[in-house]
């Protein structure tokens, strides 16, 4: 399903296509949690579902420190 969101960081739009089914959606909206409702999600793609932020945003903002 082709899920569309704005970045609450960054304010940009994009579309991802999510392997979810729209008793899930209505599952998650009704109240369950998200790793629950979307179980096959990656977290990465349930942060999308939720907030819009992607990988390349979070990197941007909290890089990886490892030096």
């Amino acid at each position: 399903m082709k899920i569309t969101r704005t970045s609450i960081i960054s304010g940009i739009t994009r579309t991802m296509d999510l392997n979810i089914t729209l008793e899930q959606g209505i599952d998650y909206e009704e109240g369950m949690k998200i790793q629950y409702a979307f179980p096959n999600l990656t977290a990465s793609e349930r942060e999308f579902f939720m907030t819009g932020i992607t990988d390349e945003e979070w990197n941007a903002i909290a890089p990886d420190d490892e030096d």
